[in-house]
């Protein structure tokens, strides 16, 4: 499946940092994961780091597919509004699944932090009204949250001015978050893996999933098979290949990365994700080189050919609108690129079994603005689901899952 267009800055900075062999010969394994993502890579380091053993696929290089293409903003907001995920599933649940998110932002940041070169860095996440008429709603946003003792601060006209020096009606202040290279951590995290003994493949395309009473047996295009206990599948925005039901609908976005900008330039964009109200919104955040990455102008394409042709154009839009943000950033566009991405109607993830397959395949559709942080959640909710243990997130998470 072809998910992202143009140049990726983290591909282009790193190049490939991590070769692994085709699978070659017939395998046995206790979990065998398709998909070796920043999707994949977080949940086999969940499963073998309590003693699981774990086997990994992809029809390509690790990381070079949407974890690539990510802008990789770590927040605990989901895209749907605190206040109107409790219209949809009541109010507790809301809460827990936002709860559950901001723990995942410093889960996120323990894994990242056994690394030095993956970009791990904490920031304020930024909210702001994108429109003067949405200040009310997001007053609503905030009380909500700090009645439930989430750590935000709210900012009007002029403190937001005089903290970030551009004008909007108003904006929330949300921690903790933080921002990386989701590339890196990728390879990173599957290099550690392949050192601790688990088996990682590319090259190594599956082409069919058959599920038996004792074990599933996966189809390799070069005629491999490999038999496992359970199957993960965690293959990104592909992953709905495997379903007859639609469970997402796919879109495009885009994004581009700057030259370097002097410190004292970006000033406190240095340690703040910037995004806005309006949908489809507007977003920024600074990488630890200096340079800052500007996304948004989504649409509802999913041919990879027209986003292709698309990219320079929208490019030059989100220049436009970063610049009248911040007319005095000298913005130059170094890489610009488009990807697919998935929203499903509440905003939340898929996690689990479906019934097409049964209770032997999982998935893992950490779709939505924030997947990585999904994904962490998604790891530590699959291992419970392999080692039979109840999870709190377990039927909020799963396929069939009722809107309020």
């Amino acid at each position: 499946m072809d998910v992202r267009s143009g140049y990726p800055f983290w591909t282009v900075r790193s190049g490939l940092l991590a070769d692994f062999p085709s699978l070659q010969q017939d395998r046995r394994c206790e979990v065998a994961i398709v998909g070796a993502g920043i999707s994949g890579a977080l949940i086999a380091e969940e499963l073998a780091s309590h003693g699981h053993e774990v086997l990994l696929l992809d029809e390509g290089p690790p990381g070079w597919g949407s974890t690539a293409a990510s802008t990789a903003l770590i927040q605990y907001e989901i895209d749907t509004h605190l206040t109107d995920l409790a219209r949809l599933h009541g109010e507790a649940a809301a809460v827990l699944a936002y709860r559950a998110c901001a723990a995942a932002v410093l889960r996120l940041g323990e894994i990242a932090g056994a690394f030095r070169d993956v970009g791990w860095q904490r920031c304020d996440s930024v909210y702001y009204a994108g429109r003067p008429g949405h200040a009310a709603r997001l007053a609503q946003e905030f009380a909500l949250r700090k009645r439930h003792g989430f750590d935000v601060e709210w900012l009007d006209a002029a403190r937001l001015r005089e903290r970030l020096g551009f004008s909007a009606a108003a904006a929330i202040v949300n921690r903790p978050a933080a921002a990386l290279d989701p590339y890196r951590l990728t390879c990173r995290l599957l290099q550690r893996l392949r050192r601790n003994g688990s088996e990682i493949h590319e090259r190594s395309a599956v082409d069919a999933i058959e599920v038996g009473r004792r074990e599933v047996r996966l189809q390799l295009r070069n005629g491999v098979v490999v038999r496992a206990a359970r199957v993960v599948v965690a293959a990104g925005y592909a992953s709905q290949r495997w379903l007859r039901e639609r469970v997402a609908r796919n879109h495009s976005s885009y994004a581009f990365v700057s030259e370097p900008i002097a410190a004292a330039a970006l000033g406190p964009l240095r340690n703040t994700l910037l995004w806005e109200s309006s949908r489809p919104y507007l977003y920024l955040r600074s990488t630890r080189d200096g340079r800052l990455i500007v996304g948004g102008e989504d649409d509802a394409l999913d041919l990879p050919a027209r986003r292709d042709r698309r990219v320079p154009h929208k490019a030059a839009r989100l220049l436009a609108r970063a610049h009248a943000l911040f007319p005095q950033l000298p913005l130059q566009p170094a890489f610009c690129w488009g990807g697919t991405f998935a929203e499903t109607r509440d905003g939340l993830p898929f996690f689990g079994p479906h019934p097409q397959y049964g209770p032997r395949v999982l998935f893992a559709l950490a779709y939505g603005g924030n997947g990585i942080t999904f994904s962490v959640l998604g790891a530590e909710l699959l291992r419970a689901l392999i080692e039979r243990r109840a999870h709190p997130l377990r039927t909020l998470f799963a396929f069939g899952r009722k809107h309020g």
